[in-house]
């Protein structure tokens, strides 16, 4: 099974409606469970020089998407916030170690990023052995800092920091 990581693309706004509507995905991101097909049509059409939008496909099926926002403040220049999520029958298959290679070799060989930060749920095993894998570390902790299933839960701030 091959996995290929590409740009976002109109056309691919369907899938990502899947995606981040599934259960799992909703539940493992800030997504809303309920939002319209059109919501990620806007989202995806929408031209930012700041945002990448990478998705990953399996025999041409969009099965993932990431997102790489670089900051644009002038001081924050050197960071990139990265969001995710993979179908919930894609879980557990290669799709994130995907996305997030390919996502890193952007801010890596591309963006000359130096610091590339997310946010995670502190109950998502599965996503912090992911980043963990890709060298980022925990540093912090945001209590109550969603509200997900009728109760507030934690996350973890984290980050992968490459000084030249």
């Amino acid at each position: 099974m091959e996995i290929v990581v590409r740009h976002a693309e109109p056309g691919d706004y369907l899938a990502l409606h899947r995606i981040y509507t599934g259960p799992r995905a909703a539940a493992g991101t800030l997504q809303l469970p309920f939002r319209s097909a059109e919501h990620y049509r806007k989202w995806v059409e929408e031209s930012v020089d700041n945002r990448f939008a990478l998705v990953a496909c399996v025999e041409g099926e969009v099965v993932g998407g990431l997102t790489l926002s670089i900051s644009t403040n002038p001081r924050r220049r050197h960071v990139g916030h990265i969001g995710m999520a993979v179908r919930d029958d894609w879980q557990g298959r290669g799709v994130g170690t995907a996305l997030m290679h390919s996502a890193l070799d952007l801010a890596d060989n591309w963006l000359g990023l130096t610091r590339v930060e997310l946010d995670v749920y502190t109950d998502n095993d599965a996503a912090l052995a992911l980043y963990q894998k890709f060298g980022f570390v925990i540093e912090g902790t945001h209590t109550a800092f969603a509200f997900r299933g009728g109760a507030y839960v934690d996350a973890y701030s984290m980050a992968r920091v490459r000084v030249p």
